[in-house]
């Protein structure tokens, strides 16, 4: 009995069981099986899409394409094949389109910069509708960035921001309809202007202030003078800045508004302003007086020479300038009188030289000629070009009777001075200054004789284009471009091929610019094929030519698959953290026989170029360099390891151009054209602001610009060192 029920009872349970399983399977047929979860979309971070934006600028691309996916696998035979489903798209992109209308404002700005410096215009289709941001920051770079792009087409975009709230944003579109030449809004520039002419965030400003970041009102005032200035509007900027024809503020912009637009009407607000105060309003109230030639300004000017009159460096050398372009020959007496006193400023004493030269200055010439043995090269140089306009007859006679100067620089200055002298005079020792042992001194010899037009100058030229020094090539093709020789073409482009081997771009870029003066039949080919070259900077001179050629066509279709992106390595790689998210600002010692300039990086505004600058400077590479220009009231130019103007790394960096004013102390990269950065900065003496927007600024003078205002050409850099806040950065 038991055995039965136990037996009965282990049937119905496998009973029960087998039935439920029957059950289960029949349920799972009717219910779906869930789809597999995808993962969600990537989120990127912020440090990636800051090194994603340099690394955009820096390339010159507006978007770099993803690697795409692997490929499926191969099917197997007899197995399904199951396609995966697409990952979702990561949540940013390598794509200005997509970084412009980031959610986070800080990156929509730094992407509608890097939009900017990349230049295409596929970026102002970009840019246009950040005007209407919600972040101030964001709407201020847009129009920025649209001002670097340089789009006509942009202005009726730009307009409407000159009625902005926020006062800076009305000055950065009022800059940026300066920069595109937007000539249709100089009216309504001059009424923003003419708005906050009398506020005052205005009047309250001292002659001198330079303060980089000035209130709001007072921003947008100064950018809206400058736009106008670029502009050449002489109207819009008289009926904003002058009541009766008396400046309503003395604030430095409006001299140099007034002086920049070389307009006779401006002529007796500049003489008020000069009568004024502020070191930086009168002299630029000097230069401005000078181009326009009005006599009634040379007694003004000439009071400034008083020693009484305390006017220094910047003001004095400002009315020697305006006298010498004036003619005044009451400035002969007072031009003695600076040239020949040791103790005055060695920079004011050259350009009295300068000056009395161009007035053809008699009584001025005993003392020129003393000056022609002084220790100072430039100054030899310089007197030796006024003794030649002073007493062009007796010059050649008494040159012949000196001894070859010891200086390269006096050798070539004076090849540049006989090139102003009829064939017969200057040819043959012209000729003979071909074999001069420094290389430095060739250019300026075959640009005289080109000038002279000597009989076998295409023969001279020919040669030269085989010359072992690039700088020398590049004056002969040069030369070349202006004389179009039979044959000069076919010379040029060997002499391009032939350069390829050059560290440095100038001899190939000067190849492409004679030949295109040939004309489009004779270098197409060889400017399309310049657009694959080694060097961005050459790439970009070539793709400019080509358009220059063809100024209906917006570059060729060669020049638009090659040009970008940048060739070569990033000075350091883009997600570097000292790059994208510097935590301190280096500090950089010039160490020079006057005492030590110490100038601030700008490593926000300009990272690749201040860490070029850091990374040379831990090399090296500037020890020893002689300074190779200055021009008082202007810069301090340096960082050429040739000392003639031509060198550099043997690389190019690209352009980084910032918000940054150009004031005293600011440091700037030094350009040929777009893009040819390297090793030569230069440092400004006083406000500069056309250069704003044109030349990356990277860093500023925060103490030793007594230092910088002794310096003159010719002074050694003894040394340079970092100091990044913890220390000093080793040498490399």
């Amino acid at each position: 009995m038991i055995d039965v029920r136990a037996g009965e009872t282990r049937i119905r349970t496998g009973s029960w069981i087998a039935a439920t399983a029957v059950a289960s399977l029949l349920l799972s047929a009717c219910v779906p099986t869930p789809p597999p979860k995808l993962p969600e979309a990537p989120q990127v971070p912020y440090q990636q899409k800051m090194a994603w934006i340099l690394q955009l600028e820096d390339q010159r691309l507006t978007r770099i394409d993803l690697p795409a996916p692997p490929p499926p696998p191969p099917p197997v035979k007899g197995k399904k094949v199951v396609t995966p489903p697409a990952p979702p798209p990561p949540s940013s992109l390598p794509d200005l389109a997509v970084l412009v209308r980031d959610g986070d404002p800080r990156v929509r700005r730094r992407a509608a910069l890097a939009t900017g410096r990349v230049t295409s215009k596929a970026g102002t289709a970009l840019l246009q509708p950040l005007l209407t941001d919600a972040d101030t920051d964001v709407r201020s770079m847009a129009a920025f960035g649209l001002g670097l792009i340089g789009d006509p087409s942009a202005e009726p975009a730009l307009v409407p921001l000159l009625s902005d709230p926020v006062p800076t944003v009305r000055g950065r579109a009022a800059e940026a309809l300066g920069l595109i030449g937007a000539g249709g809004a100089a009216t309504a520039i001059g009424q923003m202007v003419a708005q906050y002419a009398k506020s005052p965030a205005v009047a309250s400003l001292s002659p001198d202030d330079e303060s980089e970041s000035p209130a709001a009102e007072a921003l947008a005032f100064k950018l809206g003078l400058f736009a106008l200035v670029r502009l050449k509007a002489y109207e819009p900027i008289a009926s904003a800045v002058l009541d009766g024809g008396k400046p309503v503020t003395t604030w430095w912009p409006v001299a140099y508004a007034l002086q920049r637009t070389e307009d006779p009407r401006a002529v007796p607000a500049l003489v008020q302003l000069l009568a004024g105060q502020g070191h930086y309003t009168r002299a630029f109230a000097a230069r401005g007086l000078g181009p326009l030639k009005d006599p009634a300004a040379a007694k003004p000017l000439l009071a400034l020479l008083d020693p009484a009159a305390k006017s220094g460096v910047e003001l004095t050398v400002s009315a020697i300038r305006a006298l010498a372009q004036l003619g005044a020959a009451d400035a002969a007496g007072p031009l003695v009188r600076l040239a020949s006193t040791p103790a005055v400023h060695p920079n004011i004493r050259l350009e009295s030289v300068i000056a009395l030269g161009k007035l053809g200055a008699v009584d001025g010439l005993p003392i020129v000629q003393d000056l022609w043995t002084d220790e100072w090269p430039d100054m030899r140089a310089a007197a030796l070009a006024a003794a030649a306009a002073i007493d062009r007859d007796s010059f050649i006679a008494v040159l012949s009777g000196m001894e070859v100067d010891r200086h390269w620089q006096v050798r070539a200055a004076l090849a540049g001075t006989l090139g102003e002298f009829p064939a017969d005079l200057a040819a043959e020792r012209l000729r003979s200054m071909l074999q001069d042992e420094d290389k430095r001194v060739i250019p300026a010899v075959l640009t005289s004789l080109a000038r002279l037009k000597v009989n076998d100058l295409r023969t001279l030229l020919l040669q030269r284009l085989d010359d072992p020094d690039f700088v020398v090539r590049a004056a002969a093709a040069r030369e070349l471009g202006k004389l179009r020789p039979e044959g000069g073409a076919d010379a040029l482009r060997q002499a391009y091929k032939s350069a390829t081997a050059d560290a440095a771009y100038t001899a190939r870029a000067s190849a492409l610019e004679a030949l295109a003066e040939y004309g489009a039949t004779e270098a197409r080919s060889t400017l399309e094929q310049a657009l694959e070259d080694k060097d961005w900077a050459v790439r970009v001179r070539a793709e400019e030519l080509l358009h220059k050629l063809d100024p209906k066509a917006d570059g060729s279709p060669a020049a638009a698959a090659a040009i970008a992106p940048a060739p070569g390595r990033p000075i350091a790689p883009y997600d570097d953290p000292a790059l994208i998210g510097p935590t301190t600002s280096p500090h950089v010692f010039i160490e020079t026989a006057y005492g030590t300039i110490e100038f601030e990086l700008a490593v926000l505004d300009a990272p690749q170029t201040t860490r070029n600058f850091v990374e040379l400077a831990r090399k090296g590479y500037f020890n020893g360099l002689e300074i190779h220009r200055v021009v008082a009231n202007f810069v301090v130019q340096d960082g050429d390891p040739r000392g003639d103007g031509e060198g550099g790394p043997g690389y190019t960096i690209r352009d980084e151009l910032n918000e940054r004013p150009y004031l005293r102390g600011t440091v700037g990269m030094a350009l040929e054209w777009r893009d040819t950065g390297g090793s030569q900065f230069f440092i400004t003496h006083s406000p500069q602001p056309h250069l704003d927007a044109r030349y990356t600024a990277f860093g500023h003078v925060v103490n030793g610009m007594d230092v910088v205002d002794r310096i003159k050409a010719g002074d050694v850099i003894q040394r340079i060192r970092v100091w990044d806040g913890s220390g000093w950065l080793e040498p490399r």
